[in-house]
């Protein structure tokens, strides 16, 4: 990225005398202004790009557990079987992406640098509940790459620094917002990995058990929907799971998500 412009200091606190948005700083000052982008003429063939399929977020009792599994689709062909889903946003949230993948990686890369700015800026973290609004409004302002089929819908959680209780939320393409109470899916495989999420869950898992569900819905996701990637002991490709705590955010091991696997197989022999 081209280097933004040396910007004057306000006042004698020291602090930068511009937006604490650095999608509001880069519009005006970096190399090209942020703006809506044409919508496709008539005609004009779809373009055939990878899409990220199934994504999880369910609430236990330290926090939230993030999921998702390992496979992108282009049209009826596996364009990738280890991509990555599951981003820690900043030290105590994350967002997962279901949609076009490019499109939701710049997104999420975007939302990453909107909330260090802040915090450089303002000289603290933005409040959880801010996190998910100023994602919602980046998710609007793809709108109308949206309308072009360049849809993007994450799901964002984390924990909660003033409630102290871990804190999920879904959206749709237009940037709308809603909390979940406690546990949701999207992507293809969203049904089927819903009805196991609303048949295993209960209020106060624990960190273990709520991982297992995790990994059970994703399982039964991929059996169901062919653009979502199972579990794959024989390649050790294994669902991308994060865990949300007032600890911060834990990136889990293979190791740790293919015992939460074997835990699982044993229970269904």
């Amino acid at each position: 990225m081209t280097n933004l412009p040396n910007l004057p200091l306000s006042g004698g606190d020291g602090r930068f005398g511009v937006s604490p948005s650095f999608v509001d700083v880069l519009a005006e000052h970096g190399p090209e202004p942020l703006r809506t982008q044409p919508v496709a003429t008539p005609g004009t063939a779809p373009l055939s790009v990878p899409h990220a399929t199934t994504i999880i977020g369910l609430k236990f009792a330290d926090g939230v557990v993030m999921a998702g599994d390992r496979r992108a689709t282009e049209g009826y062909s596996i364009a990738d079987d280890r991509i990555e889903k599951v981003f820690a946003a900043d030290d105590y949230s994350a967002v997962s992406i279901a949609g076009v993948a490019g499109q939701a990686v710049e997104i999420v890369r975007l939302f990453q640098t909107e909330l260090e700015h802040y915090e450089k800026v303002e000289g603290e973290r933005l409040s959880l509940e801010g996190k998910a609004n100023r994602l919602a409004q980046m998710i609007r302002s793809n709108f109308p790459m949206a309308l072009q089929g360049f849809v993007v819908v994450p799901l964002f959680g984390g924990f909660d620094e003033r409630r102290r209780e871990g804190r999920l939320f879904r959206y749709d393409a237009t940037g709308g917002r809603w909390e979940e109470e406690d546990f949701m899916s999207t992507g293809s495989g969203g049904k089927p990995a819903k009805s196991t999420l609303k048949k295993r869950f209960r209020a106060g898992l624990s960190r273990d058990e709520a991982v297992r569900v995790a990994v059970e819905a994703l399982r039964d996701a991929s059996e169901e929907d062919v653009a979502t990637g199972g579990p794959d002991p024989v390649r050790g490709i294994w669902p991308s799971v994060k865990v949300i705590t007032s600890d911060g955010v834990e990136a889990l091991g293979d190791d740790e998500v293919r015992a939460a696997y074997d835990a699982l197989v044993a229970g269904d022999r």
